[in-house]
C-alpha cells in the first residue's frame, strides 16, 4: 500500500455488504426503517478497510479507502439507544478536548473510561458465558432419556 502524505485527505466510503446489520436488527426495526424514512436506530459497528484506491502525483482526486461493516451490534430498546448515545457522546466531547474533532487520522481512542461507566450494568463476557453454561445444563435436564 503506498505511504500518504501525512496531510492528505482520504475519502471514506461505505461498502454495501450489511449482513451484520441485518442480523443484529430485529424484524421491528428494519420494518420500522423502511416504512418511516428519516428514521435512525443506534449501533456500534466494527468497519474493516476492504479495498483502497491511489491515484497519481498530480491527479487532482483524493484517494478512497471502502470500508464493510464487519460487526455490528443494534440497541434492541430505549436503555440500550442512550447508553450507545451516551458513549457516542463521550467520544465526541474526547475529540473536542483533545484538538482531534477536525484532525486528519483516527483520533483519540482513550474512550475506555466513557465505556466501562456507560456500560456498568450491562453482563461482562464472564457473566454471558456462566448464563450460556446455565441454559445448557436446563436443556440437559429437560431431555427425557430413552434407554
Amino acid at each position: 500500500m503506498p505511504k500518504l502524505d501525512k496531510d492528505a485527505e482520504v475519502e471514506l466510503k461505505l461498502d454495501g455488504a450489511a449482513a451484520p446489520l441485518q442480523a443484529s436488527t430485529t424484524q421491528i426495526q428494519r420494518r420500522g426503517l423502511f416504512e418511516y424514512p428519516g428514521k435512525s436506530v443506534l449501533a456500534v459497528v466494527e468497519l474493516t478497510s476492504k479495498t483502497y484506491t491511489g491515484h497519481a502525483d498530480g491527479e487532482d482526486k483524493d484517494p478512497q479507502v471502502k470500508v464493510r461493516v464487519t460487526l455490528a451490534e443494534v440497541a434492541q430498546d430505549d436503555e440500550q439507544a442512550q447508553m450507545v448515545a451516551e458513549i457516542m457522546r463521550a467520544m465526541y466531547r474526547r475529540r473536542k478536548m483533545n484538538g482531534t474533532l477536525d484532525e486528519i487520522g483516527p483520533g483519540s481512542r482513550d474512550v475506555e473510561g466513557a465505556v466501562s461507566e456507560a456500560l456498568g450494568n450491562m453482563p461482562t463476557e464472564s457473566e454471558f458465558e456462566a448464563y450460556e453454561a446455565q441454559k445448557r445444563e436446563r436443556q440437559g435436564r429437560g431431555r427425557v432419556e430413552q434407554h
